[in-house]
């Protein structure tokens, strides 16, 4: 089966609401560990030719000024195109972050970003940091501003202070890692979830539950694990670099998952993290 020529309607148009009164889209390219150079532009250039409209970058990834010339150079209204990028920790602290965000906002080449995040909460820093963004989003530099590795007790603690409710809270998310708390917390305050990594880089791929409920349906684990994550009500940010698995990673709206297949998904819970993990961060 190939995915170069699936049709992308509704890539683009299936979308969450954000508390701001915009909407994300449902599916975003992540350039995570995508290098320097013309390898980032490509991928960006590739997914947005093939109707991705959400582009997922950070400070820390390097790339910035990659996916800010793809975007730029591709031909698509800059009002269509949702691009996130994030404030690294060394950068955190209200008058840091604020210079901070004027380096990426230079690096991407953009007037404004559609969501910029707290990469991660960082203990002392991350309430000034909060400060901050609520500044740029008054502005109107940052249409929204929201989170990353931000579990319940971090949000509560933030919530208890800020002027504004975080838009987003992107944590990795798979059948494998469900923070169903945390996410549960999310949806009783209005915000979105966007789960990064949610192919656990690999590593389950070839699970037997993924790969029976793929061979089910007609479709690849990484549909699978993906369609998960849609169906669960969240943003999903894969990453890849291949024109065919950019392609791939998007083909999800000509189907779905039946109770049967999601509930056997739902049983995976392991508590695998394959990145980060904010469960020990105070």
């Amino acid at each position: 089966m190939t995915y170069g020529d699936a049709p992308m309607t509704t890539l683009d148009e299936t979308t969450l609401a954000l508390n701001t009164g915009a909407r994300i889209p449902t599916v975003g390219l992540g350039v995570w560990q995508a290098p320097q150079g013309e390898v980032t532009r490509a991928a960006v250039t590739t997914a947005l030719k093939l109707g991705y409209r959400h582009v997922d970058t950070a400070r820390i990834y390097r790339n910035e000024a990659d996916v800010g010339a793809a975007v730029r150079e591709s031909g698509v209204p800059r009002e269509d195109v949702f691009v996130t990028t994030k404030l690294w920790n060394d950068d955190q602290g209200y008058d840091k972050a604020l210079r901070a965000f004027d380096q990426s906002l230079g690096r991407l080449g953009l007037d404004y970003v559609d969501l910029y995040l707290l990469h991660w909460p960082v203990a002392g820093r991350r309430l000034e940091s909060w400060r901050a963004l609520e500044k740029l989003y008054a502005e109107g530099r940052a249409r929204a501003v929201g989170v990353s590795n931000f579990l319940a007790p971090h949000l509560r603690e933030l919530l208890d202070h800020a002027k504004v409710t975080p838009a987003v809270d992107q944590i990795e998310v798979t059948p494998f890692l469900q923070h169903r708390y945390t996410r549960a917390f999310c949806a009783e305050r209005g915000i979105v979830v966007e789960a990064y990594s949610p192919l656990t880089r690999g590593r389950k791929l070839d699970h037997p539950a993924v790969a029976g409920v793929a061979a089910r349906v007609g479709r690849t684990p990484a549909q699978v694990l993906l369609r998960w994550g849609v169906q669960r009500g969240m943003v999903v940010l894969p990453k890849s670099t291949h024109e065919a698995r950019i392609a791939e990673n998007a083909a999800l709206f000509d189907f779905s998952l039946d109770d049967a297949a999601m509930a056997r998904l739902d049983a995976l819970e392991e508590g695998l993290a394959t990145g980060w993990d904010p469960r020990d961060q105070a």
